[in-house]
C-alpha cells in the first residue's frame, strides 16, 4: 500500500471516493466497521457499501479493507 496521505485512485466512482474518505476520517479509532452504518451514514444501501468496498480493498488506497464477518450486515477489518 501507498504510504501518502491521501492517494485516490483515479478510477475510483463518487461513492467510493464517499466511503475512501469516511474509511480514512474513522479508521484512527475505528477498526471494524458494518456496511449497513457507513450505508446510514452516508445516505447509501448496505448492498451499495458493499459492492463499492470491494473495490476500494481490491484497489490503491491507502487503507486496507478486509471483509471480516456476515452477521447482520458485512463487517470489514480496515486498517490505516
Amino acid at each position: 500500500m501507498s504510504t501518502t496521505a491521501t492517494p485516490v485512485a483515479a478510477d475510483l466512482t463518487d461513492k467510493q471516493e464517499r466511503i475512501l474518505d469516511y474509511l480514512r476520517e474513522h479508521a484512527d479509532t475505528k477498526t471494524y466497521f458494518k456496511s449497513r452504518l457507513i450505508g446510514e451514514d452516508l445516505n447509501m444501501t448496505a448492498k451499495e457499501v458493499g459492492t463499492n468496498m470491494t473495490a476500494i480493498r481490491d484497489g490503491d488506497a491507502d487503507v486496507d479493507v478486509e471483509k471480516w464477518g456476515y452477521s447482520s450486515s458485512t463487517t470489514w477489518k480496515v486498517t490505516a
